[in-house]
């Protein structure tokens, strides 16, 4: 039987003891309802067919919607029966604009309400799994969303600040009240909360934790917005038009006419006709943003992200975490290879138990050495995960690869007066060049792109971390979208994150964590890792408005016949270059795949011996020399028919 501290003991004892008289009149002691403990971890001894189930609505201090009252949140409540007797329960809350739209998990789960209107389904398994093993359950509907009041703002103020209430509610600083307009007040909790969710679920408990509420205690964003301007756009160049008020609207059940103020405010304040960075957007920039800034979280972070989600995309967990790490949050995290997809998803059974130890640990105080634990799982093959100390690596080193003039890609620098040229092109379409393109044949000229590759590489070389480009160019106009890919050319079976699934395959069986009744089963189906095999892979993306080279929101014209630097980085990535593959950078215009932008039709003049990407590698063993020998000449040709489908955009 697993020992309890002090702190321990106290999550399970009540302030008082009950008291029933028996049929002789005397007064027998009756054993309070406590959590139990076993083996390190808390054990499902509270029914869940018994459960509590309510529905409170939590006054906020926002008027989203200016109907002149502030919004109340729907907040819909599932806890143990023995808390209507004195025990008190942390909570674990998932906050979400999906509940009534898109639904929630890969089954895209809805709530249900009985005909009184209590609630009797909670998606997903946090309900099914957690309540009976001692905690409240919280689904929460982001203000303007389902039953709550007010618009949904896309990340802005009133869709953190209604999740800031809900946590100031739990611990007797916010107002709610019942249905029935009666006051409700959760003498039921500890004051204890934790904010999960995975997408606009895991942004809202990033954005919560960034205004710094007393309360909660961590936070498990999985595939989460950190800044909603890196969401829209890379470095002045967009990924979407319109995309604010749009979201908003699809979030949105009510009449359009409701928030179509709030929505064309969104309109003007996303300026998409410059791409730049403002005060709207600084709105919603949870890392250093006017309602949100990283340097205010109090609780610890449990993230999860995928390398190769090209819809939230890896920067929002890299800087988020970057943050985290210069303050000495508490932390941990998973890093995968998939697309836009859960753990629960991609690795079931190890995310169930260590999701439970995690909360165990923060939430009841129980130490069962989690915290002892390597502080980042990372997958860095097929179903091939390793632990280490952090995340990126702690010994990756900085390798800077240079173009040659011959068309290799080398540790030397080209010689000087080397250059080469490319067109910021429409393509077909009349908006980019896709990826396909790009990477089709790196030996062959194309007038809308350059690709420069190495020999073949003599170990393997892993990158984690996050690459920088640096162009040294000019152009004949005031600028350019500017496309760098990091590319792998050699056969391997990956993860097909590109896929239908994103990297995972649905199957006809099931899994059940937890307990369940008729109307909410714990029960979801299977799914499998989808692998491809293939002769390339685009290893890292990233993309750049060359007049935002210096500043995001005062762009700076490039003067035209002129040489310039610009330098960024790539999106983050962790992956194994295999021995016998070529590492490529390919540089072109705009990209039709992931860029909405209009091509400028721009010549750019590249200075190859002023340009360069220093990549963060691994090695096992010796130094970027050994990794790169000098180029040689090679009848070497590249996949000459390339098929990149474009990831697709999931919202649950």
């Amino acid at each position: 039987m697993a020992r309890r501290s002090p702190r321990r003991a106290a999550v399970g004892a009540l302030a008082g003891v009950a008291l029933l008289v028996a049929a002789t009149g005397t007064a027998h002691a009756v054993a309070p309802p406590r959590i139990v403990i076993e083996d390190g971890v808390t054990q499902p001894v509270f029914s869940y067919a018994d459960a509590v189930r309510e529905r409170v609505l939590v006054e906020s201090s926002v008027d989203s919607d200016g109907d002149g009252r502030r919004d109340l949140v729907n907040v819909d409540v599932i806890r143990p029966r023995e808390t209507e007797r004195g025990l008190k329960v942390p909570v674990i809350i998932d906050e979400s604009p999906y509940y009534d739209n898109a639904g929630r998990g890969n089954e895209s789960e809805r709530k249900r309400y009985d005909a009184a209107g209590n609630p009797i389904k909670f998606p997903l398994f946090y309900d099914n799994y957690f309540v009976p093993r001692g905690y409240a359950f919280l689904a929460v509907d982001m203000i303007g969303t389902t039953r709550s009041d007010g618009c949904p703002t896309s990340g802005g103020a009133p869709d953190v600040l209604g999740g800031k209430a809900v946590i100031d509610w739990l611990n007797g600083r916010a107002k709610a009240y019942r249905p029935d307009g009666s006051p409700a007040r959760a003498t039921w909790t500890t004051g204890n909360a934790a904010m999960i969710g995975k997408s606009y679920d895991g942004t809202l408990a990033n954005g919560v934790a960034a205004t710094g509420v007393k309360g909660l205690k961590t936070i498990v964003p999985i595939s989460a917005i950190s800044g909603w301007y890196n969401y829209s756009r890379s470095h002045g160049v967009k990924y979407w038009n319109d995309e604010q008020p749009w979201l908003a609207d699809y979030v949105d059940t009510d009449p359009p006419a409701k928030c179509a103020a709030v929505r064309q405010a969104m309109d003007e304040g996303e300026d998409d006709a410059t791409g730049d960075y403002n005060a709207y957007w600084a709105e919603t920039n949870y890392r250093d943003g006017t309602i949100g800034d990283v340097d205010n979280v109090r609780a610890s972070v449990f993230a999860v992200h995928t390398v190769n989600d090209l819809n939230v995309k890896a920067d929002h967990f890299s800087l988020w975490w970057k943050g985290l790490a210069a303050r000495g949050v508490p932390r941990k995290v998973w890093v995968a290879q998939y697309g836009h997809i859960d753990p629960f998803d991609f690795r079931r059974d190890v995310w169930v138990r260590t999701l439970h130890r995690w909360f165990d640990h923060e939430l009841h105080g129980i130490r069962n050495g989690i915290m002892d634990e390597p502080r980042a799982d990372v997958e860095i093959g097929p179903n091939e995960w390793t632990t280490q100390p952090d995340w990126p690596a702690l010994n990756a080193f900085p390798v800077t690869l240079r173009p040659g003039a011959d068309g290799g890609l080398g540790l030397r620098p080209a010689p000087r007066g080397s250059t080469a040229t490319f067109t910021d092109a429409p393509g077909d379409r009349g908006d980019g060049v896709t990826e396909s393109q790009m990477v089709a044949d790196p030996t062959a000229a194309r007038p809308y792109r350059l690709a420069y590759v190495s020999p073949p590489l003599p170990m393997s070389a892993r990158l984690s971390g996050t690459p920088t480009v640096n162009l040294r160019i000019k152009l004949d106009g005031p600028t350019a979208n500017l496309t760098a890919l990091l590319v792998d050319y050699g056969e391997d079976t990956r993860v097909d994150y590109l896929g239908r699934g994103s990297g995972i395959r649905t199957l006809d069986t099931e899994s059940c964590h937890g307990e369940g009744t008729p109307d909410d089963d714990p029960c979801y189906r299977e799914t499998e890792a989808v692998t491809v095999t293939s002769p390339v892979n685009v290893v890292a993306r990233g993309w750049i408005d060359a007049q935002n080279r210096t500043s995001l929101s005062d762009p700076t014209p490039l003067t035209p016949g002129r040489y310039h630097t610009v330098r960024w980085r790539t999106l983050p990535q962790d992956y194994v270059f295999k021995p016998g593959h070529r590492i490529a950078l390919v540089l072109a215009g705009t990209d039709a795949d992931y860029n909405t932008e209009t091509p400028t039709n721009a010549q750019v003049t590249v200075d190859l011996s002023g340009t360069f990407i220093t990549v963060p590698v691994v090695l096992a063993r010796g130094t970027a020399a050994d990794l790169v020998a000098p180029q040689t000449m090679s009848t070497w040709q590249g996949p000459t028919e390339v098929t990149l489908p474009r990831q697709p955009r999931q919202f649950h």
